[in-house]
């Protein structure tokens, strides 16, 4: 049982900074893909080493008939992102395993009066899409935008940001942070004065309001502690990972028995025995059966499956929110079966 991976054919490639590029896909294959504002695409690639995976967002919406498009950053030893940055051009092709990622708007918008979209350089990528979706798309919702750069000339999407805040002046705000101003107070986003962002700018009960925050980690952090002190409930608060940090240490799980997992994939249902120190997606691995999955470290959501019976430990979990394990998510890049059998749905 295998992922079919499909091929997508380059048809525009474009510099938005030095470092950064944007890849949009045409053609038949790109319009068949289906994804949610705030997902990545999964783009494979076989080396003698074995398959690589690397993920990137999504910086198109698939509400305004924009073609497929994804942002990429150089990573100086970044096997694939080099690749793409530095070799890629267009008419060639590359093959996804699809969309992915639980960054994305909620399913039910009614609840939601006010967005605050955080984001850090390269962080605007997910966030760019999901901006579009709800100025487009949820015409009740007010909408605020925290973009810190080093500059304006390091700034992603920096004309078509201010085009949206002249577009809709009555929803969107947003708020550029640049390293070098001269205003110290105001160069980097830090607790204070990101209290006093949300204090100022908050037009809707706290529990109305929803957050997204993408960054690197120390920036992610910050927001995490400084909205939750600012009083927004933590099932409103939305993170996405850019992450080129080793992974973390393998915990061992309370039961290191192996125990029986049974996978609904695909319309068939498959039974493994993970065996400490496998976890689950490894196991099926071995088993020959190919499940999805992106980072192998608990942080992207690739992996994600339901727990329909049993109990699944995660060594890691950076991705999933109260809310969603206590509808029984799980990620099997970091799970192992506890107690006796499981059984997991993946979709």
């Amino acid at each position: 049982m295998s992922v079919p991976y499909l091929p997508l054919t380059i048809s525009q490639i474009k510099e938005e900074v030095p470092g950064v590029k944007t890849f949009v896909f045409g053609g038949g294959e790109a319009h068949s893909i289906s994804y949610l504002p705030g997902q990545y695409l999964t783009l494979v690639a076989p080396t003698a080493q074995g398959e690589v995976r690397r993920s990137y967002s999504i910086t198109s919406s698939p509400i305004l008939g924009e073609p497929l498009t994804i942002g990429v950053k150089r990573i100086p030893n970044g096997i694939f992102s080099r690749r793409l940055v530095d070799e890629a051009r267009e008419g060639e092709q590359v093959l996804t395993a699809g969309a992915a990622g639980l960054f994305v708007l909620p399913q039910e918008m009614d609840h939601v009066q006010q967005v605050f979209f955080w984001a850090a350089g390269s962080g605007i990528t997910p966030i760019f899409s999901l901006l579009k979706t709800v100025l487009y798309a949820h015409p009740s919702v007010a909408v605020v935008l925290v973009y810190s750069n080093h500059d304006q000339h390091s700034t992603l999407f920096y004309r078509e940001l201010l085009q949206l805040e002249s577009d809709f002046p009555d929803r969107l705000k947003i708020l550029f942070l640049f390293s070098n101003s001269p205003r110290l107070d105001q160069a980097r986003l830090h607790q204070d004065l990101l209290k006093r962002i949300v204090k100022e700018n908050a037009i809707a009960p706290l529990g109305k309001i929803v957050c997204y925050v993408c960054g690197p980690e120390n920036y992610r952090r910050l927001c995490r502690y400084g909205l939750r002190a600012a009083g927004i409930p933590a099932d409103n608060l939305r993170q996405e990972t850019f992450s080129t940090t080793k992974v973390p240490a393998r915990i061992a799980p309370p039961d290191t028995l192996p125990h029986l997992v049974s996978l609904l994939y695909q319309g068939v249902t498959r039974q493994i025995v993970p065996q400490y120190p496998d976890n689950i997606l490894l196991a099926a691995r071995k088993a020959g059966i190919f499940l999805p999955y992106s980072c192998e470290a608990g942080r992207c959501g690739n992996c994600v499956a339901r727990c329909l019976e049993g109990e699944v430990w995660m060594s890691y979990n950076e991705v999933l929110t109260q809310k969603d394990l206590d509808q029984g998510l799980v990620l099997t890049c970091v799970g192992h079966p506890v107690g006796g059998e499981v059984v997991l749905e993946i979709k």
